[in-house]
């Protein structure tokens, strides 16, 4: 998939004009790229669109201009961009009462480890979490995780060809097991070349 250059982003008096029909289409497009898994966990799969979004709120918020300081955003946020052969999301524990989630935070640890995807009757697929720091302690677990979830050829094809995707979570304080939704599938399989 193609990363973001500076080419791709707006300057900040195109954006501000521009914000509010760009926001739009992005939250749009999100409700197809979020996937809840039970009451307090969702996985909010990544794209180009959603990270130029990302990139150009940060250059937004910061006032940043200068083309050494927007690279480096670009630099944070293109590998957060799917490859072709794998999805990559933002996984979030969600618990609105801060003493709840405190609580679960500390129940929870490992959960990053415990989330799946499964293309068809294939293996499942676990993700590689976290690769650009530790997120959980020997105390508690972090509410927000980077995952990269690789396909083999053949999943790639299965989901091509129209296989069902199924997604979990099998950590002993939190199960759950169910079917990735016709959009969101559909939004998986365009994230593959």
């Amino acid at each position: 998939m193609n990363k973001l250059t500076h080419e791709d982003l707006y300057s900040l008096e195109q954006y501000a004009r521009l914000r509010p029909e760009f926001r739009a289409k992005v939250i749009e497009h999100k409700k197809h790229r979020q996937l809840a898994l039970g009451p307090h966990a969702t996985l909010y799969f990544e794209d180009r669109l959603t990270m130029q979004y990302q990139v150009q709120e940060m250059l937004r918020l910061e006032r940043m201009f200068e083309p050494e300081l927007i690279q480096e955003e670009l630099d944070v946020y293109n590998p957060l961009i799917p490859d072709g052969s794998n999805w990559k999301a933002t996984f979030m524990v969600e618990y609105p009462d801060p003493e709840e989630r405190k609580q679960a935070l500390a129940r929870l640890i490992g959960i990053e480890k415990a989330v799946w995807l499964q293309v068809g009757d294939l293996d499942k697929i676990r993700p590689i979490a976290n690769e650009d720091l530790d997120r959980e302690t020997e105390d508690k677990t972090a509410s927000v995780h980077f995952m990269r979830f690789e396909l083999t050829p053949g999943m790639v094809a299965a989901v091509k060809a129209g296989a069902a995707i199924r997604a979990g979570i099998d950590h002993p304080a939190y199960r759950v097991d169910l079917d990735v939704p016709g959009p969101a599938r559909d939004a998986l399989a365009a994230d593959l070349a």
